[in-house]
């Protein structure tokens, strides 16, 4: 989830474990820093960008190596409060907040490695967008009441915007699951045959959702809100490239993307240069996290690093469509041609 988000869990998490026994706003302090520390290693470059995105989320958002750190944070901030009664208290609560980052994150997409070191499958239920004001609106009026407020009142309204935040969870799972239903009877209906479905919300919301069916040569695209008038679903075809994908099979930078994205990928080649594209994030035509791996004759000279290529699309235009979408107004996408 973005940084705002990963703030304010983080300061409400701390402010309902350390309740009255230290100040609020040392409590709200320190699990904003807590919440923010295992994105840092979004600072570090490993030199080739295909590794910066599935290394990402890695042994910084690991729950043994965060549950390792929680005793020595926790040491350090009692000690800097002079709170070392408050110690195992701090403990417990900076832990939860280590932990609820990436757990929070692996209900986005992306692919969070919980399980470090033991093994680097990334997790990602897919039922939240990194950026939801459904999610993060409550817990910033908690957070803000209880900085504000009396205690009493302030950590009732703290412990309600996590309620609220939770509760927002549960239904985004809940539609997910519901939209996979109506997806996949779309499927049967229409006689598409494929092999993975992934749905996942549109940006800032939990109403309209996003499907994308992947099958042996080709994929299809299609949008459905909880608010439309009917279950029927307009499927677009594109090819996944999947010839190309074989003669490139031993490029490493395709195969660390085919398996980072359970398979949601695409291949295509352009002038000699070859093209790997995570479908997983953004939507036709355009691509958050597209790769350039280079020409057989660049890798072949000492493996070029791939280069991140991805496009956001019109921000206006997209945000205009998302809305109206939502809505229950059947359009197509932007940027997308209509046959």
């Amino acid at each position: 989830m973005d940084s705002l988000t990963q703030i304010a869990l983080g300061s409400a998490v701390a402010v309902a474990t350390m309740g009255r026994r230290t100040a609020v706003w040392k409590s709200a302090l320190w699990g904003a820093v807590a919440g923010t520390l295992p994105d840092l290693d979004a600072l570090i470059d490993h030199g080739d960008a295909v590794l910066n995105m599935v290394l990402h989320r890695g042994e910084s958002h690991a729950l043994f190596y965060l549950t390792l750190f929680a005793p020595l944070m926790a040491w350090l901030v009692s000690r800097l409060h002079g709170e070392a009664a408050l110690f195992k208290r701090w403990w417990l609560s900076l832990w939860l907040v280590l932990i609820t980052h990436p757990l929070l994150d692996a209900m986005t997409v992306y692919g969070t490695q919980l399980l470090l070191p033991f093994t680097n499958h990334p997790y990602g239920v897919g039922s939240v967008f990194i950026i939801d004001p459904g999610y993060t609106v409550p817990l910033l009026i908690g957070v803000g009441v209880a900085l504000a407020a009396s205690s009493r009142v302030g950590f009732k309204a703290n412990a309600l915007g996590l309620l609220l935040s939770s509760a927002y969870l549960v239904w985004s799972v809940l539609a997910q699951q519901h939209v996979a239903q109506v997806a996949r009877e779309s499927l049967r209906q229409q006689g598409i045959e494929v092999n993975q479905l992934l749905v996942t919300p549109a940006p800032f919301n939990t109403v309209l959702w996003r499907l994308v069916a992947v099958g042996s040569t080709s994929y299809h695209e299609g949008h459905h809100s909880l608010l439309d008038d009917s279950a029927e679903i307009h499927w677009r075809q594109y090819d996944r490239g999947t010839d190309i994908a074989q003669r490139h099979a031993d490029v490493e930078g395709l195969r660390r993307i085919a398996a980072f994205s359970h398979g949601f990928y695409k291949v295509d080649e352009r002038h000699g240069r070859l093209f790997v594209t995570d479908l997983r994030m953004g939507q036709e035509p355009s691509y958050v996290f597209r790769f350039d791996l280079g020409s057989v004759a660049e890798r072949a000279n000492g493996g070029r690093a791939a280069h991140l290529v991805g496009e956001r699309g019109d921000l206006r235009a997209g945000l205009t469509w998302i809305w109206r979408r939502m809505w229950g107004e059947r359009l197509t996408p932007p940027g997308v041609s209509v046959h």
